[in-house]
């Protein structure tokens, strides 16, 4: 059973690196400061699956964007 909160009770942040054509990225930045868990889910579809990441992860994902716009 996992201890994820549900998308809801979440505070969700848009990422600076979300383009301005619809393509949000929305990551949860007190959940990850309290659990260690990076959540990121698409801001079109909040009730929709999300991501849960390492803070490895999460970094690698920010280099992508970074990289690769």
């Amino acid at each position: 059973m996992s201890s994820t909160p549900g998308p809801r009770s979440i505070r969700w942040v848009k990422s600076t690196y979300s383009g301005g054509e619809g393509q949000c990225v929305e990551w949860a930045p007190d959940h990850a400061r309290a659990t260690g868990e990076f959540l990121i889910r698409d801001s079109k579809n909040p009730d929709g699956p999300h991501l849960a990441l390492t803070h490895e992860g999460f970094t690698g994902l920010v280099e992508l964007a970074k990289h690769h716009g």
